[in-house]
């Protein structure tokens, strides 16, 4: 996205045509329908950002000033030393919305540290009056602050400058401040730096702004807004508008919707760019420049930042997001299609994602503790491997898809039994332990609380061939096996007081609290398995849980046979679980159409080619065969 021959971008506008009455027409039912959908703040709330900022700048100046002071400098330097925030992200960019965050690095100098930052700013908010949920993510790949101002919830990273002094006329345009800086504070700068860039690449802020809140809104209804797990995130969607914005600068809010989808469609595609046209010069959909950024090549989605050092945002994403949203671009292409013409509502673009309908099977991933800050880090390190065994799945023969969801389910259960806690852990919650509340387990001993975080993981299975009999066999035990194993390898991780665990259930299964009110369809009639004998109906299994225990056997036909397809319960481990602390064994043995062997790594095969080549989910074309 870098200007040459005076143009914004790698490459030349396509059009400089001003935008027809019609575009200007669905650009006004846009703005309109924006507005119904709740995407602008009232001025009341802006006002409490900006007093909330204020207040947020005067902490960290007093925290430069303390850290001095402790440095043994004197008392007029230690006032001189400053410090200072910027805004990035939604907020920075102007299309945030009512309760978003505000993304905000705090620039400090030389002389004050990130342990300082964590130990000494992150007290000193939480005794702030206003400042709640303060939590530090010092191991996070940016380090962060997160807490909430007066009810604004405030993400707050750090950089330190090589400066004795931060004035308050302090740019970050100028690159010689990344001059002898570690690497987790030029990922800190290159937030508002990126950000700056953008607004300074579009022809027309007002457009860009309107047109992104369009794409964000969209992207977050259809599920597909998420970084952390494989799909795109802010700066992403950020940058593909702008790049849209270049190549059509003097068109409107709505003109540049209708050309996003058709382009991101073509360039999402995943069939492979052939290396001589890629070497022959950037196409016109393309983001980045293949010439300058070699390395893009082995990248799905490239999206390289404008500011320098750039990187690519999109490194992320795996071969199952980018057919999952490559069949978005084509759905929204269809529906603005129909908008220009006058045959659709811009409501329709908007409509609410269908994951939880979508599926018949998916996978359950549990994180589990006995304490809500500690839940807070557990859960966030076990999200931020997701992505991880979304790229394993895909190497599993017979599976087609996996479909991470962008959000885990929180849950916080009182039990007064181990036995409770234990189902808890593995997702069992019944309906005496979902509606028991913190009061009705004071003082009763063997009581705790279980904070839970359940993410979701849709599966789409290859169909039975014609003439094929018997039940299908999915083998997914050496992916999820290798995904316990590694956020096991968390530093911070503590087998006494986390619990993860990985489990497979069928649609009708799925809680209700994945669901609207209203939104769930009837579930169909389902046989209930008759409990054993000794059966306890108040240990927190659902009545749609066997309770007799899986047979031994060394037989993987037998032990699948004598398995009901359906919701059969995971192994539960036997160990002890002290009060507030959780304990779930992870049982990666599954039944009905999962076999339970572990299979060699070497022999999985991918049902997608290198390149992602296998768009048939994505777009029911079949590729060409080369």
């Amino acid at each position: 996205m870098s200007t040459t021959n005076g143009a914004l971008g790698v490459t030349p506008p396509i059009s400089t045509s001003e935008s027809n009455d019609r575009e200007k027409e669905v650009t006004t039912t846009l703005m309109e329908e924006l507005r119904r959908q709740g995407t602008f703040e009232t001025e009341e709330e802006a006002k409490t950002r900006e007093i909330v900022l204020g207040r947020l700048a005067a902490v960290v100046k007093k925290f430069v000033r303390r850290v001095s002071l402790a440095n043994g400098m004197s008392e007029a330097a230690a006032n001189a030393a400053g410090g200072k925030i910027f805004t990035f992200g939604s907020y920075r960019l102007g299309v945030h919305g009512p309760g978003s965050d505000i993304d905000t690095l705090c620039v400090v100098p030389k002389h004050v540290t990130r342990e300082d930052f964590f130990d000494v700013l992150e007290e000193m908010l939480k005794e702030t009056e206003g400042v709640t949920e303060v939590s530090g993510v010092p191991e996070a790949y940016v380090p962060i602050i997160k807490t909430k101002i007066n009810g604004i919830p405030i993400d707050l990273t750090m950089a330190r400058l090589a400066l004795s002094s931060i004035p308050d006329d302090l740019s970050l345009q100028d690159d010689n401040l990344l001059r002898n800086l570690d690497e987790r504070c030029v990922r800190s700068l290159n937030g508002s730096r990126v950000t700056d860039e953008i607004l300074r690449l579009v022809p027309n802020v007002t457009v860009f702004r309107d047109s992104l809140r369009c794409i964000k809104l969209w992207a977050q209804r259809r599920a597909i807004y998420s970084n952390v797990n494989g799909f795109l995130g802010g700066v992403a969607w950020a940058m593909l508008v702008a790049r849209i914005c270049q190549l059509y600068p003097n068109a409107i809010a709505g003109a540049i919707v209708s050309r996003f989808f058709i382009i991101m469609y073509q360039w999402s595609w995943p069939q492979p760019v052939l290396l001589k046209q890629i070497e022959e010069g950037p196409l016109p959909v393309r983001v980045w420049n293949p010439k300058l950024y070699p390395a893009d090549r082995a990248h799905r989605m490239p999206i390289i930042t404008p500011a320098y050092p750039s990187m690519c945002a999109t490194h992320n994403v795996t071969a199952s997001t980018q057919m999952i949203m490559t069949e978005e671009f084509k759905k929204g292409s269809e529906i603005v299609d129909k908008v220009i013409v006058g045959t659709a509502e811009w409501s329709e673009l908007f409509a609410k994602h269908d994951f939880f309908h979508k599926h018949r099977y998916y996978l359950q991933v549990i994180a589990s503790t006995g304490n809500s800050d500690l839940q807070i880090k557990w859960s966030g390190t076990v999200e931020s491997r997701i992505r991880q065994l979304v790229m394993k799945l895909e190497y599993v023969e017979s599976l087609i898809l996996a479909h991470p969801f962008i959000k885990g389910f929180e849950q916080v259960s009182h039990c007064i039994s181990s036995e409770e806690v234990r189902a808890v852990a593995q997702g069992e919650v019944s309906e005496a332990v979902s509606k028991r509340r913190k009061e009705d387990i004071e003082g009763k001993e063997g009581a705790s609380t279980v904070y839970s975080t359940t993410f979701y993981i849709g599966l789409l299975i290859e169909p039975k061939l014609p003439g094929s009999s018997g039940p299908r066999k999915l083998d997914i035990s050496y992916p999820t096996t290798e995904f316990t194993k590694l956020v096991k390898m968390w530093e911070k991780y503590d087998e006494a007081k986390m619990g993860i665990i990985v489990r497979h259930i069928k649609s009708t299964a799925l809680p209700d609290y994945v669901y609207d009110e209203g939104e769930r369809q009837p579930r169909s009639a389902q046989k209930r398995v008759k409990s054993g004998k000794g059966s306890d109906k108040s240990n927190g299994t659902s009545p749609d849980m066997p309770n007799k225990k899986r047979r031994a056997s060394n037989s993987l036909s037998e032990s699948t046979s004598t398995m009901p397809l359906p919701m059969q319960p995971f192994k539960k481990a036997a160990v002890s679980s002290p009060t507030g602390a959780i304990v779930a064994a992870t049982d990666t043995s599954s039944n009905g159409i999962y076999s339970s062997s572990i299979k060699d790594p070497s022999h999985i095969k991918s049902p997608h080619l290198p390149l992602g080549e296998n768009v048939a989910v994505a777009t029911s074309v079949a590729p060409v065969a080369p």
